[in-house]
């Protein structure tokens, strides 16, 4: 019997102060994982939950550490971006309360075959949905170097990202880069090195990559926005980003939503970080930051 991969909710105590699920009412997870946070908003007083994910063993484990909470609990395959239609074919008009914990999850750095970590040689794949779009194995055979520069640059804000992806154009000439351990190999004989290094040399275009092929911040502003006018009066939208390019979106498009009229007001002028003794127990949650977004009226 395979072992349900560990997962720590980020920030719970955190999370539930700023949803205030004790109001009870319909709660809607848009990045449910394996259902930490679900659980906590549930047992926290939430009368229903709508989950939704891109990523189908996400919802399978999610469904099997939900199971405990019936019928108040609906899981969904689809990518948080697609709230609004998820909502609407359920003729559901207002929420009481929205999470959205964007990012990789653990469950899917951990996973043996994903392709999203450079600690292990497998293959190139990285999508979050594997039911659909090219893995990263087919997007890199014909990517201009140009563009996957900018790429590497823009996502990763890695400095060395022209050295890169030369190295990785320059590669692909004799064959298909189809594996993690390649790929990784190649990075760090692109990056010039001197002494010790902090993080591994492709951190940062791992990271890019990934966000490159899952599309991660294209309409995140535009998801925010329409989800904010999803919310009942009283109700809040919470975020967990985990890299600068996230929460900075998140940031300018909560001032922009609370500029635009007195419906809204945002909760957090400065992001919400995780404890120090959080932070020691789950090392991922140092660099969680989250913020919230309140309907008034």
């Amino acid at each position: 019997m395979t072992a349900t991969p560990r997962h720590d909710a980020v920030m719970p105590a955190e999370v539930l102060s700023l949803l205030m699920p004790g109001r009870g009412g319909l709660f809607v997870d848009c990045t449910v994982g394996l259902g930490g946070h679900s659980a906590l908003l549930l047992d926290a007083g939430a009368d229903r939950l709508l989950g939704l994910d891109r990523d189908t063993d996400a919802l399978r484990l999610a469904a099997e550490r939900l199971s405990m909470f019936g019928d108040r609990v609906e899981l969904v395959h689809s990518d948080y971006r697609q709230l609004g239609q998820v909502l609407e074919t359920r003729s559901v008009v207002g929420v009481n309360g929205v999470l959205a914990d964007l990012g990789v999850s653990s469950m899917q750095l951990d996973a043996d075959g994903r392709g999203f970590t450079f600690r292990r040689d497998e293959p190139l794949d990285m999508r979050m949905d594997r039911s659909q779009g090219p893995t990263l194995a087919d997007l890199l055979v014909d990517v201009h170097e140009e563009d996957l520069a900018n790429v590497i640059f823009q996502f990763g804000e890695e400095r060395h990202s022209r050295r890169i992806a030369r190295a990785i154009v320059r590669r692909r000439e004799s064959g298909r880069i189809a594996s993690t351990g390649e790929l990784s190999a190649l990075v760090r004989r692109a990056v010039p090195t001197r002494g010790y290094q902090r993080i591994d040399p492709a951190t940062r275009t791992f990271q890019a990559l990934r966000i490159w092929v899952n599309k991660e911040l294209e309409g995140l502003d535009t998801f925010l926005t329409n989800t904010s006018r999803r919310l009942i009066a009283g109700a809040r939208l919470a975020v967990i980003s985990f890299h600068s390019l996230e929460d900075r979106i998140v940031k300018h498009t909560f001032r922009a939503i609370a500029a635009a009229g007195e419906a809204w007001q945002v909760l957090t002028r400065k992001p919400v970080l995780a404890g120090d003794e959080e932070v020691a127990r789950n090392p991922r949650a140092r660099s969680a930051k989250l913020r919230a977004i309140e309907r008034l009226a």
